[in-house]
């Protein structure tokens, strides 16, 4: 981990939406108490068992959230994109982090003492809702990803990780191609299944021509068809 002094870094604009609720006293005392870190692609920003301090916001790049299982095979629990928080929501159940986090390419972040957010916190009710809000999104996702990751059928867990991508950080500008390029690995992570059922079923969809493959780079020809897999499970 490395220290960034970056002066194209404008902090106020991915942290808008917190900051809305506080007055210019709140506001400069939040600015005031943050720090910049780059990560290196693949490289660890938090782990497992962890104490967690500080509340996260990328700022730039992409961020998985993930847990070891058994066998030591991972699980990717979330993937974060720019301007989403993370790693506060152990602080506020008083728990060690249950999660690890780590960067899938160069990334920056945006770390603020959670003993400052608490602060803020009782001073302005509507930073505390705005933080229930966020912890009820990210619950109602994790919910989704429970019934998807459990009831539905390998192609139909693919087939929904690919939407998943495109949704979460869009497309390249051909209009097609995924903008994140995901190992096997970290595509079966992401879709609970083994790395060669990952394999297998990619190759099944580029066999249907419901998507392409040039190495790490997918391009979804046959969205809708994607989705009808995903929807049926």
């Amino acid at each position: 981990m490395v220290k960034l002094n970056l002066s194209d870094i404008n902090i106020s604009e991915p942290l808008s939406d917190m900051l809305a609720p506080l007055n210019d006293e709140q506001r400069e005392f939040l600015m005031n108490n943050y720090t910049i870190q780059t990560y290196k692609k693949n490289e660890t920003i938090y782990c497992e068992g962890e104490t967690p301090s500080h509340l996260m916001c990328l700022i730039r790049g992409k961020v998985k959230i993930f847990k070891d299982g058994v066998g030591g095979r991972s699980q990717i629990i979330r993937m974060i994109k720019p301007r989403e928080y993370f790693a506060y929501r152990a602080y506020f159940a008083k728990q060690d982090f249950v999660t690890a986090a780590a960067a899938f390419e160069p990334s920056v972040v945006c770390l603020i003492p959670m003993d400052i957010i608490t602060n803020l916190i009782t001073a302005n009710n509507g930073l505390a809702i705005f933080f229930i809000k966020q912890l009820s999104v990210d619950l109602g996702v994790a919910d989704e990803r429970t019934v998807s990751l459990t009831q539905k059928h390998i192609r139909g867990r693919l087939a929904e990780s690919l939407l998943f991508l495109k949704e979460n950080y869009g497309l390249e500008e051909d209009g097609s191609t995924l903008s994140i390029y995901l190992s096997r690995e970290d595509l079966a992570n992401l879709s609970n299944m083994t790395t060669s059922n990952a394999i297998r079923t990619l190759s099944q969809f580029a066999t249907e021509r419901l998507i392409t493959i040039d190495g790490r780079k997918i391009r979804i020809i046959e969205e809708d068809k994607l989705k009808k897999i995903s929807k049926i499970g």
